[in-house]
């Protein structure tokens, strides 16, 4: 498993100057339609032009207007923030440690930052809205140093797949204590049952006052250190000799996939297979260029993941199945087809 993960994609780069423009505006478009269509269905089905009268001209004492403002919208927003955040790890995660198979969720920074937040919540009542980023954000480094180091213990040291082993590990590890919280103090962990299998529904969209500018800084990072992704992903040792400081690039680069994983952990609990699914799926035409793969993944994974909370929301209609059985459903397939393609 030492190929990139572009390589493994076998997909030429693209060509031609007007492209990116041109994926990036039919991106962004795709976006407009999710959105408008999330907010649109539900438990009652708002028409697009009510949806537009309602997001220009708000009427406080327009019942269907208070659906738009005060469910839908804040819902379709997270959506879209969140799915951006964790496309844009994943991408990141599979740049700088070269393994096809990484994302926040299988490298185990989703469950560290996820067991964060219950023993601070549910063990220690630690819930101030403003404290729970920081807690995550606590959680997810020290599960990435855990993996990090049995990865290091192990023969071969941290390759591809003993950091996938053991990222895999802790996150078992880490869901048993979760587990084992819930059983010692059902009432304290009853508030975050929901959370805890990623969903957006309920979720406070003052929340993304303390998370939004950590999320809008770590997206400018993996933005402005892409480049340099590309450099990296092609070998350490080519990266040393083109003059990146390979030591600096990737504690910057964990530095913002953490921030981005704990904000997105915070406002929707752990999501799994985006970072893994996306970051594929945009290399089908944006090639091994982690300069397109960055903006793409963000684009797509924001595009995804209001698509699969549209499902969640109307799929076995009155009840809603949650999100994040919804992206594990979808992405376990693909996981097991990349992990069959690669060791065939």
């Amino acid at each position: 498993m030492t190929d990139t993960a572009g390589q493994l994609s076998g997909v030429p780069r693209r060509t031609g100057a007007a492209a990116p423009a041109t994926i990036g505006l039919a991106m962004t478009a795709l976006i407009v339609l999710m959105f408008s269509i999330h907010i649109a269905v539900g438990a009652k089905y708002l028409p697009l032009p009510l949806v537009l009268e309602a997001l220009t001209a708000r009427d406080p004492t327009v019942f269907d207007h208070m659906i738009v403002w005060d469910l839908r919208l804040p819902r379709a927003v997270l959506a879209v923030v969140v799915g951006a955040a964790i496309a844009v790890s994943g991408a990141l995660l599979q740049g700088v440690t070269r393994n096809p198979l990484a994302d926040p969720g299988i490298l185990g920074l989703m469950a560290g930052a996820s067991f964060a937040v219950v023993m601070a919540t549910s063990v220690f009542g630690m819930s101030a809205p403003a404290l729970l980023p920081f807690i995550a954000a606590a959680g997810a480094l020290g599960a990435a140093a855990v993996v990090y180091g049995i990865a290091l213990l192990a023969p071969g040291g941290p390759t591809p797949v003993t950091l996938t082993l053991s990222g895999a590990a802790v996150t078992v590890f880490l869901s048993a204590w979760i587990s084992l919280a819930h059983i010692l103090n059902e009432d304290g962990f009853d508030q975050l049952r929901v959370w805890l299998t990623g969903s957006l529904a309920g979720r406070d969209l003052s929340l993304l006052a303390y998370t939004g500018l950590p999320l809008a800084l770590g997206i400018i990072g993996a933005l402005l250190l892409s480049r340099q992704v590309t450099v990296l992903a092609m070998g350490e040792e080519v990266a040393t000799g083109l003059g990146v400081r390979t030591g600096r690039l990737k504690a910057l680069l964990l530095a913002v996939v953490v921030v981005l994983t704990a904000c997105a952990v915070t406002l929707a609990g752990p999501l799994g297979f985006i970072g893994l699914v996306i970051p594929h799926v945009v290399r089908l035409f944006a090639g091994s260029d982690y300069r397109l793969i960055v903006p793409f993944s963000a684009l797509a994974g924001a595009a995804y993941l209001t698509g699969v909370d549209i499902v969640a929301r109307i799929a076995l209609q009155p009840q809603e199945i949650s999100t994040g059985l919804v992206t594990a459903m979808l992405g376990s397939p693909l996981f097991v087809f990349l992990v069959w393609q690669k060791t065939r």
